[in-house]
């Protein structure tokens, strides 16, 4: 059993700095949005409070703070902007995977943790491809690793690429050239033949430049090779980390259902007496939409933190996946009703429930994706009756 421990005082400092880098991003929220362009002066602000060092390990520099801290976090920097939550959201994620598997060479993970924390430097995986869809469900990747003099070339092509541009390190996974071995690959975003397709023109998370990257004969050295299995997302029993994806869909409704409560507590139409709060249908969307507030995030914590706590106990593997199943629909259900609050205002782009709108949609295709969910769970529960 291990057991990860979660600071009071440490939590409360990082929710105070969250929450105001929250309320920053969310005053230039609308105009990323509407830009569709990737917000740098946000990311600026996260490196200069520290934030990309939060899952480090202590040893290199890092706050490595729990499964429980980290969505605390994501929740309140998604309420500001959505988009900017997400992709951060990755690289926190990657870097708490790595930090708790330690798949690769010690030194090699050293030097990426220092170039974190000393150079505030971003990360993330490229793992989706258009031919195989999810890595989760275990596509083949096509992008293939050639073996040449004094290391490997890589060619081929990624999808939602999350942060591309801004990304100083690439964990690319491949197909060794004449193998059926898939591994990941280290990757300078700097590389020579590293190009993005600016494919990412979208309904919702418009900010997060997950556009499609572009491997043209890139060169990397030996080392470069991680020998870290990349299917099915590697070699994690239980991936804790990607509650950071159900945390900013939450986020996004926390900040809705605030946004409707002001609203429907203010606005007092002339053909009623009082704030439309005052009537029972309004009401009843409340009760309804703080009901599922309530079971998203009370779920979402309690399961972080038996994460931190036994992150090999078997049950959690139904658990994870029915987190992300339950905060993401709740998410969507209560920007919905958010929206039948505010009523028609709700539709115009001044307004940030909209936004909301097309931002929590995108929770949908984030892994794991709701059929995998279900079918485990059937599985699951299926298994102690099952024939030996």
């Amino acid at each position: 059993m291990q057991h990860v421990s979660t600071k009071p005082d440490r939590l409360a400092k990082w929710l105070d700095i969250t929450g105001e880098l929250a309320d920053k991003f969310a005053l230039g929220a609308e105009e990323i949005d509407r830009a569709g362009r990737f917000p740098h002066e946000n990311f600026q602000l996260l490196k200069d409070a520290g934030y990309l060092a939060l899952t480090v390990p202590r040893i290199y520099g890092g706050e490595e703070i729990s499964l429980y801290e980290l969505v605390i976090l994501q929740e309140r920097l998604a309420q500001g902007d959505a988009a900017t939550a997400l992709a951060i959201g990755w690289h926190l994620s990657v870097m708490m995977d790595l930090a708790i598997m330690r798949p690769w060479d010690e030194a090699i993970f050293a030097e990426v943790c220092r170039g974190v924390v000393e150079d505030k430097k971003l990360l993330n995986r490229a793992a989706s491809e258009a031919a195989t869809g999810s890595p989760t469900r275990g596509g083949r990747p096509q992008t293939t690793a050639y073996k040449v003099n004094g290391g490997w070339e890589l060619c081929g092509r990624k999808t939602f690429t999350t942060l591309s541009k801004a990304l100083d390190y690439i964990i690319v996974s491949a197909v060794i050239d004449g193998t059926d071995d898939v591994v990941y690959f280290l990757v300078p975003g700097s590389a020579t033949g590293i190009s993005f397709d600016e494919t990412w023109d979208t309904l919702g998370m418009r900010g997060t430049a997950s556009h499609d990257m572009i491997l043209d004969h890139v060169f990397v050295p030996e080392e470069a090779n991680l020998h870290e299995p990349a299917r099915n997302g590697g070699k994690q029993k239980h991936a804790g980390w990607l509650l950071h994806i159900p945390a900013c869909y939450l986020g996004i409704a926390t900040a809705a259902r605030n946004y409707a409560l002001q609203y429907a507590s203010s606005y007092s139409p002339n053909s009623g007496s009082g704030p439309i709060a005052n009537q029972p249908n309004t009401r009843s969307l409340i009760g309804q939409m703080e009901l599922e507030w309530l079971t998203a995030r009370n779920l979402l914590h309690a399961v972080a933190k038996r994460f931190d706590e036994d992150r090999d106990d078997p049950a959690l593997a139904g658990d994870l996946a029915a987190v992300k199943h339950v905060v993401t629909n709740h998410a969507i259900s209560i920007v919905d009703r958010a929206m039948r609050i505010a009523g028609g205002q709700s539709l115009y782009r001044k307004h940030p429930l909209e936004r909301y709108y097309r931002d929590v949609r995108a929770g949908l295709h984030n892994p794991p994706m709701d059929d995998m969910t279900i079918g485990l769970l059937a599985n699951l529960a299926l298994k102690p009756y099952s024939a030996e």
